[in-house]
């Protein structure tokens, strides 16, 4: 049950974070009926809650948006709830008893390279055929983002790095480097043309094997490395809450200033 509030409080971070209009908001499943955050508090608060889902298949989305309309957005942005029967309840309240002990996740968890660290070279195919390698971009600030096209919290961060981070540092010594781990140009290519279509326009990197995120980390997406002038890592982020692109941009700034 620990668990399922553990998961319950990360998701409700994230339903937070979608405030603007343009941002894309989650739309919660139970019982394949639309319910609310408080419906999904009262759940949690009874222990009804059997598993929480974020993301869902394209069938499936494609069916709840023949039964609901437009209030069904992407699939990465639907949260399916499973509720337990009677019985299931009865007999996973006795398993709870016999003590579960919720751990907590630390989100440093994986870090192969820390702040102070030197980044890691490499040299990326980007989506446009292009390359890119790390060192070449000395005498710049980087942000190098690790994320993937089935990332919710990826994709609410693409949504607000281009006003907060692009355009803020369009003419500064700036780069911003997407890289996409573990997919195919294919699909990559589907979802940056998604998101050109909402005003999200910019070049990413390609990582099918993992071989460039396997010298930086082994866990957790988005995960951003800002590294300055002189290839030197000097901050590091995980995940997406409120204000997490803030203090991206902040550190970003006090970099260009040095």
């Amino acid at each position: 049950m620990k668990t399922i509030f553990l998961s319950l409080v990360l998701f409700c971070n994230l339903l937070a974070s979608a405030q603007n209009i343009q941002t894309p908001e989650y739309v919660i499943i139970a019982n394949n009926q639309i319910i609310t955050q408080a419906q999904l508090g009262e759940y949690a608060k009874n222990g009804d809650i059997k598993s929480m889902n974020k993301g869902v298949t394209e069938d499936y989305r494609n069916e709840l948006a023949a039964k609901f309309g437009d209030k069904i957005g992407d699939r990465e942005f639907i949260i399916q709830i499973d509720l337990f029967t009677e019985a299931e309840k009865k007999e996973h309240a006795q398993q709870q008893n016999t003590s579960t002990k919720l751990s907590e996740i630390d989100l440093n968890e994986g870090l192969k390279l820390n702040v102070n660290d030197t980044a890691a070279d490499f040299t990326v195919n980007m989506v446009n055929n292009e390359t890119i390698t790390l060192s070449d971009l000395k005498g710049k600030v980087v942000l190098l983002n690790f994320w993937a096209t089935w990332c919710a919290p990826c994709l609410l961060e693409f949504h607000e790095i281009p006003d907060k981070i692009l355009k803020k540092f369009k003419d500064e010594d700036f780069v911003f480097l997407p890289i996409s781990r573990g997919e195919t140009q294919e699909k990559v290519l589907s979802k940056m043309t998604q998101l050109q279509e909402k005003g999200i326009e910019f070049n990413t990197g390609l990582d099918p094997n993992k071989n460039i995120w396997d010298q930086y980390a082994t866990k957790y997406i988005p995960k951003n490395f800002v590294i300055d002038k002189n290839g030197i890592i000097r901050f590091i982020s995980t995940g997406n809450t409120e204000g997490s692109v803030d203090l991206l941009a902040a550190e970003i700034e006090n970099l260009l200033q040095q």
